[in-house]
Parts: C-alpha cells; sequence; structure tokens
C-alpha cells in the first residue's frame, strides 16, 4: 500500500512543479524534467521506509520541492536512509541565505550552484551541521572581499582550525576535523571545501587517484570565481591562487579528477556517469596532456562493444585503477591523460587483455581478450611516468612575507586550542576517581590524549559505565576502535554497545568486547544494538545463535542489492540498511556482521581477502557466500615465493615492494595485508608472508613487483599463476635492477659554507667537507611544516637503524632561523643520529643544488642529494616523494 501511495504521488509532483507559478530551482525544462525521471527511478528502488515524507509536506515551496528533488535523485542510499529529510531542506535554506547574502551570490549561474553549492557531501564523510556553523564564523570575515580574496580568506581561517597529519582511510566529518585540529588531505580538503559551499562559493574536491612517479596519492581544492576555476592547497594558504606545495608534482600527474553532484554536462571530460554522480577529468589545468584510443577486440581481431576498459597507474606495487571507461559500438573508448605509461586492461565475459600505453607518444592501442583464467606465464614491463614542468604564479617578496606573518599568527590560534586537550598529567588526573589498575589507567590516558577534542565523550562514557560497574568492559571495548573512532566517536553510540553485550563477566571484558566490536570495517560508527534487539524476537535470536545461516538466509531474503544506487560505495549504517531493504553489498556485508555480533555470533569481514565469515556453534569458521543456498567453505592451497636478494633488498615488502591479487570476473583485486607501522618497520614482506608459504583460496593470481627508480621510473615484473587445492605452489619473487642505477648524475661543491645549529648560538660557518669528512654524504634542505617534508621525515626515520649503520654525516639545513625554530624532530622518532642540523646562509646550498641538477624550481622543497667530497652527485630528489629513506638507501647500498 505505501508503494502505491507514493507512486500516486509521482504525477501530482508533475503537475505540481509544471503547473505553479512560483519561481523554479531547475529553470531548464530539459534538466528539470530529466532530474523529475531521475528522482522517480529512485523513488520505485527504494519503496520501504517512507524515506522520501519530507517531500509530501505542504509548507515547501516550489524551489525548495525541486532543490529537494534533485537532492534525492542523486544521493546514494545512505545519504536517503541514515539522515532525516529536514537536515537536507535545512541545508537547502542556508545555501540560498548565502547566496542571497553574499555580494558575489548574483554572480553564480545555476549549474554551478546545483553542482558545486548545494551538495552537502563532499567525498565519503559522515554529514553534520558544518554548513550553519562555518556560516556564522564566516560572514562577516569575507563579506566585504573580492571572490579571489575570499576564498584566500576561507582557507586561512581553514588553516587556523586544521593542519595536516596522517590518518586511516575513513574520511571525518568537517565539524569533526576542526575538534580534532587535524586530518590528512582528503579530510582538509573535505573541510574546505565545505567552507567554502558554506559562504556560497562553488568549491570541489579534486585529487589524483594515485601519483605516477611517487607511491601516493594527493587531495586538493578548486573554487570558482569571476568565470574560472582556481586551485590551491587545503588549510594550505599562499598569498596567491594556482599556487602549492604540489603544483610540481601535478605537473607530474597521470590523471586529475572529481565527482560532480548528479547529472553535469560542464566542458570537462566526462570519466564516468553514475546514478549518485558525474566523474570528470581535469587534468589539463595541471599538466601537459595526450589523448589515445583504446580499440578493444576478440581473439578475431572483431570490436567488442561494453568492454570493460581500466586504466592503470603503478604506485604501491599494484597497477591501481585511476580510471574506468566502456567502449562503444565501436570498440574503443579513449582518455586525456598526462604524458607517461599506464598499464591498459581490457576485460569482458572472463576474458582479457592488456598493454603498455604512453601518453604523448601512442594515439592509440588495440587489446585483444586473448587472455584467459589459467594461464601461467611472466613479463617484464618498464613505466616511465610524466616530466616535471611545474608553472608557478609569481609572488612577491611583500606578498610572501605577509602570508608568512599570517600562517605564524593562525599557528598560534589554532594551538592555543590544542593546549586545551588532554595531556597525560590532565588524563592521569581525571581518572584517579575509577576503579582502574594501573596498566589499564595508562591504557586510558593514551585514548584519552588521542582523543583530541573527543576527550570528554570518552571519560563521560567512562563514569557511566562505572555506574554498572562496567569499567572493564567499557575500556576494552574502546581498544578495539581506531585512533580516530576516539577523535569522533558520539556518546550515544558507546552506550548503544555498552547497553546491549553480551555478559562480559562471564565472558571476560576483552573476549567480550571483541565479539561486540562495533567497527566491522571502516565505516563511521553508528548506534545499532539496542535498534536490532528490539527489532527480533528472542525466539528469533536464540534460532540465529544456534545456526547462524538462518541469519544469512534472512539478508538474501530481505535486502536487495543495488550497487548503482550508491555508486562511492559510502557504507550504509546498519540501521539504514534495516530502514531501506536495499543495499549494495558492502553495505550488506557490515549489515550481516553488525546483527551477528549483536545477537552474540562471533563475524567478520577478513581484512586480507574481504570474506563475510562467522564462527558457528561447533567453533568452525564459515565463509558466507550470499549467492549459494548453502556455506560452502573455499578450496585452499599454499604459495609460496623463492627470493634472490638485491644488494640493496634483503627482504621486500608488500605495497611498497610487491602486491598480489586474485582474478575475478576478468580482473585482478587485490589482497589487503597490514601495511604495517611505518615508524616502527612492520607490516607485510617476503619473508613473513610468502618465504616459508601462506594458505591462499584456490584459484588465478597475479603477483607484481616494481623497482622505483629515482627518476620516478618503475622496472616491474608481472607474474601469474594458479594455486591448486591441497597444493603448494613455488613462484620466483623477482626485484628488476638496472645497471645504471648509480650514477654519477651532477656535480656540488662539499666546501659550501652553512651555520651549524648550537644551543647557545655561537657556532662558526664552516663547510659540508668540515663536518662530514671525505666520503659520501647526504645534504636535506627542508621546507618546515609541509606535508612533503614530512613524507619525507618519516621514511628517513623509518629506516633510522640503517642510516646508523652506513655511518655517513647526514647534514639537513633550513632556509631560515625562524624556520628552524618551528621544526620539532621529536615528532619524526627513528631519525638516525648522524643528522646534524644547520641553516642555510642566503639559501646558498639550496641555489647551488636547484642550478647544478637543472631543478625546474630552485623555491620547491625539500631537496635531497647524496654527493662526495669529490663533488660528485650520485642521487637527487626534490619536492614530494614518497618512500625516500628506501630510495636514498638503495642508492648507498649500491655505492
Amino acid at each position: 500500500m505505501k508503494t502505491l501511495v507514493r507512486l500516486l504521488l509521482v504525477p501530482f509532483f508533475s503537475v505540481l512543479l509544471f503547473s505553479c507559478s512560483e519561481s523554479h530551482f531547475l529553470k531548464e525544462e530539459a534538466y528539470r524534467n530529466q532530474v523529475l525521471q531521475d528522482f522517480e527511478q529512485k523513488q520505485q528502488a527504494l519503496p520501504d521506509g517512507n524515506l522520501f515524507a519530507i517531500l509530501s509536506g505542504d509548507s515547501l515551496s516550489l524551489s525548495e520541492r525541486e532543490a529537494l528533488m534533485f537532492l534525492y535523485a542523486y544521493m546514494p542510499i545512505g545519504d536517503i536512509a541514515d539522515y532525516p529529510g529536514d537536515y537536507y531542506l535545512g541545508n537547502i535554506r542556508l545555501s540560498e541565505q548565502a547566496r542571497r547574502e553574499m555580494p558575489w551570490g548574483k554572480t553564480i549561474t545555476d549549474e554551478l550552484f546545483r553542482h558545486f553549492i548545494l551538495p552537502v557531501r563532499v567525498n565519503n564523510e559522515n554529514l553534520d551541521e558544518s554548513r550553519e556553523v562555518f556560516y556564522r564564523e564566516l560572514k562577516e570575515r569575507v563579506k566585504g572581499l573580492s571572490m579571489k580574496d575570499a576564498i584566500l580568506e576561507v582557507n586561512h581561517w581553514c588553516h587556523e582550525k586544521v593542519v595536516y597529519r596522517p590518518s586511516d582511510a575513513r574520511t571525518s566529518s568537517p565539524l569533526a576535523s576542526v575538534k580534532t585540529a587535524y586530518g590528512r588531505c582528503g579530510e582538509e580538503s573535505t573541510f574546505t571545501v565545505a567552507a567554502l559551499r558554506s559562504v556560497g562559493i562553488p568549491a570541489r574536491q579534486v585529487y589524483t587517484p594515485r601519483w605516477a612517479h611517487t607511491d601516493d596519492n594527493h587531495a586538493w581544492v578548486e573554487a570558482w570565481a569571476d568565470g574560472k576555476w582556481y586551485f590551491f592547497g587545503a588549510c594550505e594558504p599562499e598569498p596567491v591562487l594556482n599556487l602549492g606545495w604540489f603544483n610540481a608534482p601535478a605537473s607530474r600527474g597521470m590523471l586529475m579528477h572529481t565527482k560532480v553532484f548528479g547529472r553535469y554536462n560542464g566542458p570537462e571530460e566526462i570519466m564516468l556517469e553514475t546514478p549518485n554522480y558525474t566523474e570528470i577529468n581535469v587534468i589539463d589545468n595541471y599538466a601537459p596532456t595526450g589523448k589515445a584510443v583504446v580499440m578493444v577486440t576478440d581473439a578475431d581481431g572483431q570490436p567488442v562493444t561494453g568492454a570493460k576498459v581500466d586504466f592503470k597507474v603503478y604506485n604501491y606495487a599494484e597497477f591501481y585503477t585511476v580510471a574506468t571507461k566502456y567502449t562503444g559500438a565501436d570498440g574503443q573508448a579513449s582518455l586525456t591523460a598526462g604524458k607517461g605509461d599506464m598499464l591498459v586492461w581490457g576485460s569482458k565475459d572472463g576474458k582479457f587483455g592488456y598493454g603498455k600505453l604512453s601518453f604523448g607518444k601512442d594515439d592509440k592501442l588495440v587489446l585483444a581478450l586473448d587472455k584467459k583464467e589459467g594461464e601461467a606465464y611472466a613479463f617484464d614491463l618498464d613505466i616511465v611516468p610524466p616530466a616535471e614542468g611545474a608553472n608557478l604564479p609569481e609572488v612577491t617578496p611583500e606578498q610572501r612575507k605577509e602570508n608568512d606573518f599570517r600562517l605564524a599568527k593562525e599557528d598560534s590560534i589554532r594551538n592555543a586550542y590544542v593546549a586545551t586537550m588532554m595531556t597525560e598529567e590532565r588524563a592521569k588526573d581525571a581518572l584517579a576517581k575509577f576503579n582502574l589498575s594501573n596498566e589499564d589507567k595508562e591504557k586510558m590516558i593514551k585514548m584519552l590524549v588521542a582523543s583530541r577534542g573527543n576527550y570528554k565523550t570518552l571519560l563521560v562514557f567512562m563514569e557511566l559505565a562505572a555506574v554498572d560497574k562496567k569499567e572493564g568492559f567499557a575500556l576494552a571495548l574502546l581498544q578495539q576502535l581506531s585512533a580516530k573512532d576516539w577523535r569522533d566517536v558520539q556518546l550515544i553510540d558507546l552506550m548503544d554497545y555498552l547497553i546491549e553485550t553480551p555478559d562480559y563477566q562471564k565472558l571476560g571484558a576483552q573476549a567480550s568486547a571483541e565479539l561486540v566490536n562495533p567497527r566491522v570495517e571502516n565505516e563511521m560508527l553508528t548506534a545499532y544494538r539496542c535498534f536490532f534487539m528490539s527489532a527480533f524476537s528472542q525466539k528469533e535470536v536464540e534460532s540465529f545463535v544456534e545456526e547462524p545461516s538462518g541469519l544469512v538466509e534472512w539478508c538474501k531474503k530481505e535486502i536487495k542489492i543495488n550497487n548503482e544506487l550508491n555508486s562511492q560505495r559510502i557504507p550504509i549504517s546498519p540501521v539504514g540498511v534495516w530502514q531501506a531493504r536495499v543495499a549494495d553489498e558492502k553495505s550488506r556485508d557490515i549489515f550481516f556482521v553488525a546483527m551477528a555480533r549483536t545477537f552474540g555470533i562471533s563475524a567478520q569481514i577478513d581484512k586480507v581477502t574481504g570474506k563475510v565469515q562467522y564462527v558457528n556453534k561447533e567453533g568452525h569458521t564459515i565463509d558466507v557466500d550470499f549467492a549459494e543456498s548453502t556455506p560452502v567453505q573455499a578450496a585452499t592451497g599454499l604459495l609460496r615465493a623463492t627470493y634472490k636478494p638485491i644488494r640493496s633488498l634483503p627482504d621486500p615488502k608488500y605495497y611498497s615492494h610487491f602486491t598480489l591479487s586474485k582474478f575475478k570476473d576478468g580482473v585482478f583485486q587485490l589482497l589487503n595485508y597490514d601495511e604495517g607501522d611505518a615508524d616502527m618497520g612492520a607490516g607485510t614482506t617476503w619473508s613473513n608472508l610468502l618465504k616459508n608459504g601462506t594458505p591462499l583460496d584456490a584459484g588465478y593470481y597475479m603477483l607484481v613487483t616494481g623497482t622505483r627508480m629515482a627518476s620516478g621510473a618503475v622496472l616491474s615484473k608481472v607474474t601469474f599463476f594458479t594455486i591448486e587445492p591441497n597444493k603448494t605452489t613455488t613462484i620466483d619473487l623477482v626485484m628488476r635492477e638496472s645497471d645504471e642505477q648509480v650514477q654519477v648524475i651532477g656535480n656540488f661543491n662539499s666546501e659550501s659554507l652553512y651555520i651549524p645549529v648550537s644551543d647557545d648560538n655561537s657556532a662558526a660557518t664552516q663547510s659540508l667537507l668540515q663536518t662530514c669528512g671525505r666520503g659520501y654524504f647526504v645534504v636535506g634542505v627542508l621546507g618546515v611544516g609541509q606535508e612533503p617534508t614530512n613524507h619525507a621525515l618519516r621514511d628517513i626515520a623509518a629506516l633510522g637503524g640503517e642510516f646508523e649503520k652506513w655511518g655517513r654525516k647526514m647534514v639537513f639545513l633550513f632556509p631560515s632561523e625562524e624556520q628552524y625554530k618551528k621544526f620539532h624532530p621529536t615528532e619524526f622518532q627513528g631519525l638516525p643520529s648522524t643528522i646534524t642540523y644547520g641553516i642555510d646562509m642566503n639559501n646558498s646550498i639550496q641555489q647551488q643544488i636547484a642550478k647544478s641538477m637543472n631543478l625546474p624550481n630552485q623555491n620547491i622543497l625539500p631537496m635531497f642529494i647524496i654527493a662526495d667530497t669529490f663533488n660528485r652527485v650520485v642521487f637527487v630528489s626534490q619536492g614530494y616523494t614518497i618512500g625516500l629513506g628506501e630510495q636514498l638507501m638503495k642508492t648507498i647500498h649500491g655505492l
């Protein structure tokens, strides 16, 4: 009946939209008709849960109704199911208020407004009330400025609130980033886009899915002003637009893109159209490009329609898909990309083919789908990234000085807030009233300090747990969560997990917490346990516990899978899945594990393979296959790899030197082994994974290895093999080397002078030769607080022991004494004791390195060289380079 009533409302909406004399939000009739059609389809796809109730209200204006329909037509399922309609209506009214009150409001076209101001979501963050909060803080600050100056001002405000620090892949909400006072680039850019949109400035998050010349990715912001898009580093204010530390690496990019909410028909190249967003290519804003056509044929040379074409960049020891297209009736698909190499992978109906494509050199590639599962062979592949060619806007000394002054002031504002957070001493005092052992207090102190601005939530949670004498369980539960959870989890969610728990006194606090751990994957934590316990009868729960396969069958019957309606795979909350009764596969998997744990069934999603598993009453781990009628355990075999160590690499590391992927539906899916803590040198390596063998599900696999050269080029090897049930498969793990890896590439004067740093500022000027003695040494020029320098120092610290063994001096220089005073080596635990710090007088060494090595821009930091006292340079690196410590050490081993 609900579905019938809802469908009957659709023609009512149509009549209302087209007959009313009020002004339209969607002014172009053709586009309005398309939105209405997409909205109707969304309604039909989500008939349960009364998810569109907001649109049945009679107090909406025509413009508000159309704006709501636009949002609902293209929202992912979770945004519809997890947030009430009033939330979106409030955001619509706030965005219209900013459009009216900001001086540039009249210059914003309807297209820009609906795609780049109105949408609340930026990435995969949890949605919050940031638009209202940010507008309140920013409106008077930017009201009298031009659009360009307003963009710069908003970014300065963002820098007051948030600075860069790496964290896990889950994206904090804008307000959570403010509470934490730091975030990774994806969080900084999400936060900054939200801030710009709050004051009516069109903004979008731009990112390179992966760099081609180094192992990482990056995200930043583009904002629209006076008819043009400009870019900048989020929370990293510069004096002018189109300037950031990433200008140089961006000029080496293969692809930059952004996801635009809804159907979008802008001037940019369309990469992909989904029911939720349009992905556009903006690489032309950053780097020289070339366009190439890929022709996909069958084994007989005939064009293949609808073939999937994945464009892949080598990064983190895998060929990572940065763009996906599908062939038309002529068997062709095209892409514009930076002038470097990609691996192109075509697939359809289980058949596949691949080839290297050099953009800027090749304008066409023919791929025959002549490969199939089961074939064993290997091939070498040399990958060359684009050359650097940064184009930097001019900044006057006065502009730079003013900007530096503002940055220092903003640092002090942010640091004053950070000073209110928990210290170890404050945390110790706050925990004095709790009945915790000294060991447990130490654990809780660590969590309170790490929780940043969210420490009150954890303290109140412990207080409420103490009322029922559940401090032990509460502590064990918190330990199951991630550091990011500590920073943004809400009290209502923690209490939900505390209330509905098994008998922790019988199981033991740790065992109980593991069983009901609310963290399934990397989703935002939400309350669901009390909801599920009330949604099922005690008899139903007991039957699921007795036979968990019954819960699997319930999910198959009740939850309809529709991956297209959640194109970004943003996890829907478990309660949201229940209400919508429609989900993507990943949200369904999280939903199953959440329900199972609520009922006391141990369940998980395997971190390596992604398989859903539960433990039955006999204690056996059962793989869940929602496509099969009965649980089937996958047959396994053993994979072993031999490795002949090369001089510079005794033990290859997963993600740095090799990866494994399993074949499914024509493509290979990465196995996600533990990356480990880089600062501790942990993680998955050849010796702890493959030397003695590791069990894997039977099937077809691919091993990728790669040696990253200092130039950014890669010497890769790809090996295909099959794991057979109950058998051992042995393969060779080969790290390719270059005979020309270490060679003299330039000259540098080892008698160059600098001022060593001393506690009493009495150090006299001395030469690098005096400091380092005869032989090889490392010189680095650092940009304090900049992300590329922070990455470089962490990479060096991760191999601190190796540099200690080498024993040669490393001289790290700062452009000025003021820069040195901002440097805190304690942030980079593990840096070798062989480092000498100093001041580069008048930037003379920086200028010499740039000139002698023909670097395109002497102002991009950090710079590193390995040289000797015969003035020979054998290694140089500038700017953003992931794995710098490893590249330095690889060169050192090769000397």
